[in-house]
């Protein structure tokens, strides 16, 4: 049943397909004939990056000022679904005084592998953290009447070819880690819209993928919003609506809409998939166009004061992220007016947000120099290494007498835009060569040396023994520089807890011997055994483990109560004291570890947490709902969840690795289940290695090598780049024309410009077809992969000229393939 049945009924064909793509960048098209206003739609994750020109996808044309608030990676440290409501809210708030109707975000995907580019706008490794902080945030949001687009669904775990690799996974590792914070999102929070992704999962493309739209997001959760393309994710657009992804972004020009037309006329496309998304549409428009000014509190009608009170919440959420990660001595909290050598160009030149498409212009910016001169004016600084990763003595020389004279030395280090950003993915977990150099100097000089760490993702830390505190302040943003000063000076007290595992190094990872080794096909051979899943598991040491984070304070759990409140389902009580003398706040962790010995799983997973602030010598007790999905793994035979009947631990602690409290329970269920890799799994005596998780999993998923005998429209400039001298110089062309948007030259230590090469270079020539029509309108697109492929066309200057109704002309020249 439709719900806009009349207003449907009116459109004709021609009207409803158009109504199903984009008219701009960032608008959908407004039929006022029919009563239907156009939706706004802009990034921000963690702030709003409208553009008010023609747009553009990474961030690189200006946007209206907002509120940068930490990035996921910092927010999720919190741990604090509340104080994520309440950025939600604030979010929410600037949205609609800037007439925006819809959020692109949050994003969910899990970090598979630190490696990857974007981890920085992810919450957690854990599914059921992020899937709890992403409703919190979605429900914040739309409290304003202001929708939001959850993404990347699904698998999106990689920046490198994820607009056209393949993903093979086992469905136990989809239903049981890659979809639950989507599901959990999508139940609790009920968000307007989800965005598909751009890779393929198991041979389909996301945009086209009928499994995950219709049966499993909408079927089985209940999802009644609206499916929207990421931006120039789509596929087939037949095959779409099909699927059941509605909004086509930034639309095609009417390509796709022709393509349509003709299945519909040619009954290879019912109809009635397109008034079901114009329907789904239509219902986006009702839910997102309630927000106005005036629905606002009357003291948020003023964006002066608006910013100002967003700028001081984003400055309790940066401090709330961060991680103590190590305090020995102690060395912190640093007396007011002590004498301090400041140490790291980050200190000076903050890096506080990621780049791409997520980056925000602030409202205003504070670096750790500006908020430590708010509590002591005995600060010396030197930059001690340059953003560019090049070595300098001279720096290096500088800053160690600088910290030999001083005693104490806060030593900034991080990742810079080089090294993490949205279109590319890392090369290696290590900090750049300059800083790492820097560190170890400064380290054999200095007794006294505080690091305060920033970026997105984790990173080896090999002078970690060697330096007296680290503060982890993730990617903090625009007021990270005065939190840092509040927490080196103790005017707040760490809380954080890490969201993902830091190992000693990147080869202790599971996939690190294959993450990326054929982008083309990415087999997640690993399962479900990501992060803590699989170091827990598998035994092998961390430098920090998953939950990790310090206090000024200290903290007491006693007092463990388990009451069985249903079949499968669990009231657990434990109490948190604070035993210390400062005011604080712990997070207290709840992991459900099974004993059923059946079916393979992880050692343990996160099922519950409560972050609690508590005065000195103060006790609270902490309360956990366990549901039967706490103990419920997929079943892939019976296509359903199951309980396996058997003997469970609850555990209670202050991380992964400091299990304070136990407790055991028999749960009812099946008979334990045997699934693929079990048999492997429990003949292992003790506890498996890294390499027998690769041997359990080599066949499964299986790996199937893909075909790829020539080039396609899905191939990249970068590797046709080989296959003859035309496209050598087409890539110097494409060096050229994206320097002019991004410096003026050519410059690979340029982030700006080395993210826009990356991704016009990589991206598939189909994705250039969607994004510059003009300079690539889809005959030229397909004469190009024709040539590549060996064939020679007659009269390409023409074409490439803009002969676009001249019917190609192909010919095979002697010798040709």
């Amino acid at each position: 049943m439709l719900k806009h049945e009349a207003t449907i009924a009116n459109m004709s064909l021609e009207e409803k397909i158009a109504f199903c793509s984009g008219a701009s960048f960032w608008t959908t098209k407004a039929f006022p004939h029919h009563g239907i206003p156009a939706l706004f739609m802009c990034d921000g994750p963690h702030g709003l990056r409208k553009q008010t020109g023609a747009g553009d996808h990474l961030g690189l044309d200006a946007s209206v000022a907002s509120t940068c608030f930490p990035t996921a990676s910092a927010v999720a440290c919190t741990w604090d679904v509340d104080l994520v409501r309440e950025m939600g809210e604030a979010l929410g708030a600037e949205a609609a005084m800037e007439e925006v109707n819809i959020i692109l975000g949050p994003g969910v995907n899990m970090k598979r592998n630190p490696l990857c580019g974007r981890n920085f706008e992810y919450f957690s490794e854990d599914p059921y953290l992020a899937g709890k902080l992403a409703a919190a945030w979605i429900a914040g949001v739309q409290s304003r009447g202001v929708g939001v687009a959850l993404k990347h669904f699904a698998l999106n775990n990689q920046e490198t070819k994820r607009m056209a690799t393949d993903v093979r996974v086992d469905e136990r590792a989809l239903r049981e880690y890659y979809l639950v914070p989507f599901e959990i999102a999508v139940k609790e929070a009920r968000p307007t819209a989800v965005m598909c992704a751009y890779n393929q999962v198991e041979g389909v493309y996301c945009s086209d993928h009928r499994r995950l739209l219709t049966d499993i997001l909408r079927d089985e959760w209940g999802f009644d919003g609206a499916v929207i393309s990421d931006w120039g994710a789509t596929h087939d657009r037949v095959a779409a609506f099909r699927a059941g992804m509605d909004l086509e972004m930034p639309g095609s020009r009417g390509r796709f809409d022709r393509e349509v037309r003709e299945a519909v006329a040619e009954g290879r496309l019912d109809e009635r998939f397109i008034d079901l998304s114009v329907d789904r549409l239509l219902t986006l428009i009702d839910r997102t166009t309630r927000s106005d000014r005036g629905a606002l509190p009357a003291d948020l009608h003023d964006r002066r004061h608006l910013h100002d009170r967003h700028h001081r919440l984003a400055r309790r959420i940066a401090a709330a992220g961060a991680v103590l990660l190590k305090n020995d001595g102690p060395a912190l909290p640093l007396a007011a007016g002590a004498q301090v050598a400041v140490i790291g160009e980050l200190a000076r030149t903050p890096r506080y947000q990621g780049t791409g498409s997520s980056q925000v212009t602030p409202t205003r910016l504070e670096s750790l120099l500006d908020g430590l001169a708010q509590y002591t004016d005995q600060v010396r600084f030197a930059p001690g290494y340059t953003l560019r990763d090049a070595p300098d003595p001279a720096l290096v020389d500088e800053a160690v007498a600088l910290a030999r004279e001083a005693g104490t030395a806060i030593l900034c280090l991080g990742l810079t835009d080089l090294y993490e950003s949205e279109a590319f993915d890392r090369p290696h977990m290590r900090l750049p060569a300059n800083q790492n150099a820097l560190a170890e100097a400064v380290a054999a000089a200095c007794d006294r040396v505080i690091v305060v760490l920033f970026g997105g993702s984790a990173v080896e830390l090999p002078w970690a023994d060697r330096v007296k505190a680290i503060l982890h302040m993730h990617l903090p943003g625009q007021a990270g520089g005065t939190a840092a000063a509040d927490l080196l000076f103790g005017a707040e007290n760490p809380s954080g807890k890490l969201a993902e595992t830091y190992p000693f190094r990147y080869e202790d990872v599971v996939s690190s011997s294959y993450y990326l080794q054929n982008p083309w096909q990415t087999p997640y051979r690993e399962s479900m055994y990501c992060g803590y899943r699989y170091f827990a598991s598998a035994g092998v040491p961390v430098r920090y483990p998953f939950g990790h984070g310090l206090s000024y304070t200290r903290f007491a759990y006693s007092d463990l109560q388990v009451r069985q409140t249903g079949p499968h389902a669990f009231e657990v009580t434990a109490v948190v004291t604070n035993v210390g003398d400062r005011d604080g706040a712990e997070v207290a962790q709840l992991y459900v570890a099974p004993r059923t010995g059946g079916a393979y799983r992880p050692a343990k997973e996160l099922k519950g947490f409560a972050k609690v602030p508590l005065r000195p010598g103060e006790a609270r007790t902490v309360t956990f709902h366990l549901d039967r999905r706490a103990f419920a793994i997929y079943d892939p035979d019976r296509k359903d969840w199951v309980v396996e009947a058997g003997e469970y631990l609850l555990e209670v602690g202050a991380s992964s690795a400091d299990i304070r409290l136990t407790a055991r329970v028999e749960v009812e269920g099946v008979a334990p289940v045997r699934t693929p890799c079990s048999d492997w799994y429990y003949a292992l005596q003790g506890v498996p290695s890294q390499q027998d998780f690769l041997t359990i999993h080599a066949a499964y998923p299986e790996y199937r090598p893909p075909t790829r005998g020539r080039f396609d429209l899905n191939s990249s400039i970068n590797e046709m780049k080989e296959s003859s001298l035309l496209f050598k110089l087409l890539y110097k062309v494409l060096e050229r024309v994206v320097a002019r948007g991004a410096g003026g030259k050519v410059d690979y230590e340029n982030p700006s410009f080395r993210m826009m090469m990356h991704t016009a270079a990589e991206n598939p020539i189909r994705a250039l077809v969607l994004f510059s029509p003009d300079q690539m309108p889809p005959h030229v697109a397909e004469g190009l992969v024709e040539w590549a492929n060996g064939r020679r066309l007659r009269g390409l200057g023409r074409m490439i000229g803009g002969d676009r109704g001249r019917t190609r002309r192909l010919a095979s020249p002697p010798g040709s393939r």
